[in-house]
C-alpha cells in the first residue's frame, strides 16, 4: 500500500461546492461501512457525530440536486 494517502476527516462531501469536500481523498478509493454494511451511494458522513446522508430515491431539488436523507448509526471510513 501506498501511504501518499491523506488521512480520511471526520466529515467529508461529495459535492464540490461544500466546505467539506476535499478533493485530494477522492483521488483514491474509498469505502463507508454504516452500521456494519458497506454502503456505495453515501453523499456526506461524519464520523464523530454518527450520520451519513444518502439520496432519497430519484427525487431532486429544484437546482436539480438530489434529495438528501440523515440517517443516523456508527459510522466508519476507509480506504480500500
Amino acid at each position: 500500500m501506498s501511504d501518499t494517502r491523506p488521512p480520511l476527516p471526520d466529515h467529508l462531501a461529495v459535492d464540490p461546492r461544500s466546505p467539506h469536500h476535499v478533493a485530494e481523498v477522492f483521488e483514491h478509493d474509498i469505502g463507508i461501512r454504516f452500521n456494519g454494511k458497506e454502503r456505495s451511494d453515501v453523499e456526506e458522513y461524519c464520523v464523530s457525530e454518527g450520520w451519513v446522508k444518502v439520496a432519497a430515491g430519484k427525487t431532486v431539488d429544484r437546482k436539480g440536486r438530489p434529495m438528501l436523507i440523515k440517517l443516523k448509526g456508527t459510522v466508519e471510513a476507509f480506504y480500500r
